[in-house]
């Protein structure tokens, strides 16, 4: 079966055929027929929530950087796309960069890491954010910068692209023979976790001393953090319960407090999870995968290598300890919560609902707007349970043209003055330079003075949002792989008029598209909070 047999929405031309495509699927995804400009648009709004003063509802998702230097420093490409980030507009950048906390932790040998040069190399890259978000937007008032801290843990590649050094906290049935780890391979000692640990706040303490306003301590996409919130068999104080599970987090938000004092503390979190897929070996051949299936698992069960997976049925969420951790998460004053789920390593329809698969992926299970809807489910029962927190949804590339008519969107019975919404802003430079895409320095014209032609998105954005997946040669050849300027022109024609008084701030941005939004005060709304 081929990617094709699902209506690619990208070829849909107007939203109310988008509309009826969503009915006839019975897919619960709100969509407005009309957006609203300016001042008018829920998206221009600004959201205050104790210290937090944001200027609108665009935000910058972290980016796992490839383009740093091999000692974890920021190149020329680096500061290119933070200068972006600033002139995109967007009030909220969340984390700006996936740092690694030390060299080891590296998930690529070009991830920017913590080490001696960091502070300077730090501020400066925040530096040029404001001032060219000064230079486009006139004001730096409602923005809001911060910085993510990460170690990739099971998926460490510090040293080269080509030879995984993972570093796991237990042994996984599937996930350990697709890196070809060993039943005798060595788990992280609980020394060296306590190590682990005091170079996360080494590293807030640089963030802090670089001028940043929060800190994401990363618990989501498999790694380590995210590993910690699944270790079920592990013995000790980092296994086993929900409370020992959730140490490494207390332990790094507790020396945070103490060595970055008046630092706030955000966390981006895989709110559910599923057990591995991989493609369908009956319909698979050598560099076309088949559609994703499920790794077998009934002997698996109870499933106990996971968080917010239903353990009697692995492909269902369970969403009782995602409410407990993030009640634990309200408990440690921590108000800036993003989520995603799974893992573009073993689950991409899930973490990123897409039509093609990374090259290590597999074609999508089902309609990838059933992932969309699935996210935004997920993200809204959340924010129910927690309307005070400032909560960022992922995974809204694949809605491309209509994303901000979804993003408006709300309840009949939620006037838009309750409706508080994010669309998150994800650049892409580092992806054309892995792909070879053709090198696309802004629009030529403002967005609103393209032709629908020009701006139809004729990919759709699949195996450019993980930050690791290269496309395949057969998806490269195909008529899906078009330049990187057909790509985001679509997007930022609909959010320009939608919510920016000024088309050109958004059409400058190299961006193609991963949209969240936050419901402060409307919790019925059938799309995330």
């Amino acid at each position: 079966m081929s990617a094709h047999s699902f209506l690619h929405v990208g070829g849909i031309r107007d939203v109310e055929t988008f509309r009826r495509h969503l009915r006839d699927l019975h897919i619960s995804i709100p969509c407005d027929p009309e957006l609203l400009s300016g001042d008018r648009s829920p998206l221009a709004q600004p959201l205050r929530r104790g210290d937090i003063s944001l200027g609108n509802r665009f935000a910058i998702h972290p980016m796992e950087g490839w383009d740093g230097s091999t000692e974890g420093r920021p190149t020329e490409l680096t500061f290119r796309r933070w200068r972006r980030f600033g002139a995109s507009g967007a009030k909220l950048i969340w984390g700006g960069e996936a740092v690694a906390v030390c060299h080891e932790g590296r998930a690529n040998p070009n991830q920017l890491a913590i080490g001696p040069h960091a502070i300077a190399d730090l501020s400066r890259l925040r530096e040029a954010l404001i001032r060219e978000h000064e230079r486009s937007v006139g004001s730096i008032e409602g923005l809001v910068i911060g910085l993510q801290l990460t170690h990739s843990g099971r998926y460490s590649r510090p040293n080269s692209h080509d030879r995984p050094e993972p570093r796991i906290l237990y042994h996984h049935p599937i996930l350990d023979k697709r890196l070809g780890i060993t039943d005798d391979y060595p788990l992280l000692a609980d020394p060296e976790i306590a190590q682990i640990i005091e170079e996360f706040h080494r590293a807030a303490r640089v963030a802090h001393e670089a001028g940043f306003d929060f800190v994401d301590i990363k618990h989501c996409h498999g790694y380590l953090g995210h590993e910690f919130l699944s270790a079920h068999t592990r013995a000790g104080d980092y296994g086993g319960s929900f409370e020992n599970r959730t140490r490494f987090l207390r332990m790094v938000v507790e020396g945070i407090r103490h060595v970055a004092p008046g630092l706030a503390i955000a966390v981006r979190l895989s709110a559910c999870d599923t057990v591995p897929f991989r493609p369908n070996p009956k319909h698979s051949l050598p560099g076309k995968p088949g559609r994703g299936v499920p790794e077998p698992f009934v002997t698996l069960l109870p499933y106990r290598w996971g968080f917010g997976v239903n353990r009697d049925n692995p492909i269902e969420p369970d969403l009782s300890e995602p409410l407990q951790f993030l009640s634990l998460l309200s408990e440690l004053d921590i108000n800036l919560v993003n989520l995603s789920a799974g893992s573009p390593y073993y689950n991409p329809h899930l973490q990123r609902p897409a039509l093609f698969p990374p090259s290590d992926g597999y074609l999508a299970p089902e309609d990838p707007l059933f992932g969309v809807a699935q996210q935004m489910q997920v993200t809204r029962t959340l924010k129910q349970h927690f309307p005070n927190l400032i909560v960022v949804g992922s995974a809204y590339t694949y809605l491309q043209d209509f994303l901000p008519h979804v993003a408006q969107a709300g309840d009949e019975s939620v006037s838009h003055a309750q409706f508080q919404s994010f669309v998150t802003l994800l650049f892409v430079d580092r992806f054309e330079r892995q792909n070879g895409f053709a090198r696309f320095d802004g629009f030529s014209h403002p967005p609103a003075r393209c032709s629908h032609d020009r701006i139809r998105s004729r990919y759709s954005g699949d195996g450019i949002d993980s930050g690791r997946a290269r496309l395949p040669p057969w998806a490269r050849q195909s008529r899906q792989a078009r330049p990187v300027d057909r790509i985001a022109a679509g997007l930022h024609h609909s959010l320009a008029r939608a919510a920016l008084p000024d088309a050109r701030r958004v059409g400058r941005c190299r961006v193609i598209a991963a949209m969240g939004w936050a419901l402060e005060h409307a919790p019925n709304l059938p799309c995330p909070g």
